[in-house]
Parts: structure tokens; C-alpha cells; sequence
């Protein structure tokens, strides 16, 4: 059964998560929860958010720090590509798990979630609140919930991946649309690392990828915020947020990566916007197309972070509408 925040108690806490989480922090006692999750699609303004409420938990008394849960952002030197806030935009707010790893490295979600709890529990036993913060759906669930996460085959991964040289990234997703939608439905036919690993699962399992997550239950008591952006207003942002990743020198950030890195792990190359960078800089388009481009995959992923995030009852909606601080203090029960 999923569990919502302020339905544990803290005896139950303290027997589910003994050597992981042992404490049971004094946040659940007063607010009915240990961990705060802000949660929506890119451009909705989660990190403004959760730096205007980590401030106004610390004027109650509350001490508070934002863990990052954005896939791009644990790349360093990839900062105007993913929005990465400045050290001033953080107004102070100290932020964990930025620029973890460098560009040559791949990152898994299983890998993260190894990182994300163990923030969360050296933060809670320290007697500060964590809050994280994150549209990369994959890497907030690997954070936030108790997963089995399914078995893994070098080799069965090595024959995929020569497939998908073979026939083609748009094949290779046909056939797992063909074996299980739902999956394939919440993962871009471009994004060929996440459809390997998912057929290499269905290879593993006999099972869909689809059912390796059931049904979300916490690790810690927690509260999900959501932020509903108005789709519309959200496509606006995207693309003031494109343009302003090329005037701010998205294409310079790209150079740099490629001249300094030998090899670029497959996560990093194919980070929206930055794929268009480098197609950009060999000459296969021109800066509106590549714009355009990015764009157009900025919003596709957000509508599936959407569906994804929907998804999950958990989340407590917010509705951007100028309150949206407002509206989150007040589901957290605080005044400012």
C-alpha cells in the first residue's frame, strides 16, 4: 500500500527503516514528514520553489538543504545546457549532488539512488529537513521509494546495443512498443539507452519493464509537491529558456566538452539540447534549426514527465497561479 505523508507513526518508522534511516526526525513530528520532494516538467519552476521554501522553513526554525535529483545536472561542466543555477541564485541555499561526475561517466539510476539516500539519511540525521528536487522521473522515484530494481546482462546488453546500430534507434523502439507500451510510451524513441535497458529486462524477466515498478511506496515519511504549469505558459518558457540557453553559450559549454573529454558517456551526448549543440557544431544545421529542434524535444519531454508524475496519487498538486509559494507553505503547514 502507498503511504502518504502523516499517516506513520514514528514506532513504525523506526522498525521499517532501522539501519538505513535510524533516526526519526524531528521534522516528521512536527510536520508529519521527514523529506520534502518538489517534483514537475522542465521550466515549471521547481528550484525557485524549493529555494523560497528551504529560506521560509529556516525562518521557522527548520534547518534545510535541496538535493538535486536532475540526471544532467550531476554533470560537471554542463551548466547552461541543463540550467544548473548559478552559486548566487542559490540565495544561499545549500545545494548536494551537482556536479557529481564528470561528462566521460555514465550514471544509472540505481547508482543514484545509492547517492540520493544516503544524502537523505546523513541530512535527517544531522537535524536538517532535505528537500529534492527534480524533473528526471527514473532518478526521483530511485530516490524517493523502496524498488527492486530489475537484474542487469553485459552481454545481453552488448547484443541490443549492436542492434540498435543494426536496424536503427525508431526499430529498435518499434519492437519494444511491441512487447511492452506502456513502457515504450513513457520513453523517447531516441533515447536508445533507456529502450535497451528495458528490452534487456523483458530478455531477463519474461516480464514487461513496465511491471519491474510497482506500486510507489516511500522509504521515508514524504511529502510530494507537484507544480501544474498551464501548457501553454509552459511551451512559452521552454522556448524563452532554449533561446537563452544559445544567447548564454550553450555552444561554447559544447565545444569544451567535446575537446576536453575523449569520449562522452551515451547519457551526456544525448542530453537534449546539447545533441543539438554538437549537431550544430559539425556543421549538420544551422542555429534556428538546432533551436527549433530542442524546442520541439523540450516539450515532448515534459508532456511525458507529466504522465509520468500523474501517475503517482502521492503528489499533491500545486497550481501555478502567482500563489504558488503560498500555496506550498500552506500544504506543508507553515505561515510565512
Amino acid at each position: 500500500m502507498p503511504t502518504t505523508a502523516g499517516s506513520w507513526k514514528a514506532a513504525e518508522f523506526r522498525q521499517l527503516e532501522t539501519q538505513r534511516f535510524p533516526l526519526v526526525s524531528r521534522f516528521e513530528l512536527k510536520v508529519g514528514f521527514s523529506l520534502l520532494a518538489i517534483v514537475g516538467p522542465t521550466a515549471s519552476g521547481k528550484s525557485s520553489l524549493a529555494i523560497s521554501v528551504a529560506r521560509a522553513l529556516q525562518e521557522q526554525g527548520i534547518a534545510s538543504e535541496i538535493i538535486n535529483a536532475d540526471s544532467m545536472q550531476l554533470y560537471r561542466g554542463m551548466d547552461t545546457g541543463t540550467a544548473k543555477l548559478t552559486h548566487s541564485e542559490m540565495q544561499g541555499v545549500t545545494h548536494h549532488l551537482l556536479d557529481v561526475i564528470e561528462p566521460s561517466q555514465e550514471m544509472t539510476a540505481v547508482e543514484y539512488s545509492k547517492l540520493a539516500q544516503q544524502k537523505i539519511s546523513d541530512l535527517t540525521a544531522s537535524g536538517v529537513m532535505p528537500i529534492l528536487v527534480g524533473g528526471s522521473m527514473f532518478y526521483v522515484a530511485a530516490a524517493l521509494d523502496r524498488l527492486d530494481f530489475a537484474p542487469t546482462d553485459p552481454s545481453i546488453r552488448a547484443e541490443l546495443e549492436a542492434r540498435a546500430l543494426e536496424i536503427g534507434k525508431i526499430s529498435l523502439h518499434a519492437e519494444l512498443a511491441a512487447l511492452d507500451p506502456v513502457s515504450a510510451k513513457n520513453i523517447h524513441s531516441q533515447n536508445s539507452r533507456k529502450v535497451i535497458r528495458a528490452l534487456e529486462v523483458i530478455a531477463l524477466t519474461g516480464q514487461p519493464f513496465s511491471s519491474s515498478f510497482p506500486e510507489p511506496e516511500y522509504l521515508v515519511p514524504t511529502l510530494t509537491l507537484g507544480i501544474d504549469v498551464d501548457r501553454e505558459a509552459l511551451k512559452t518558457r521552454i522556448a524563452k529558456r532554449v533561446s537563452g540557453m544559445w544567447e548564454g553559450g550553450i555552444l561554447d559549454e559544447a565545444e569544451r566538452l567535446a575537446t576536453s573529454h575523449s569520449e562522452l558517456s551515451k547519457t551526456a551526448k544525448a542530453a537534449i539540447g546539447y545533441n543539438q549543440a554538437f549537431g550544430q557544431l559539425a556543421g549538420d544545421c544551422e542555429a534556428s534549426e538546432a533551436i527549433a529542434e530542442t524546442i520541439q524535444l523540450t516539450n515532448r519531454y515534459a508532456r511525458r514527465q507529466m504522465s509520468w508524475f500523474r501517475r503517482d496519487k502521492r503528489t499533491v498538486w500545486l497550481q501555478d497561479d502567482g500563489n504558488l509559494l503560498d500555496a506550498a507553505l500552506q500544504r506543508i503547514r507553515l505561515e510565512q
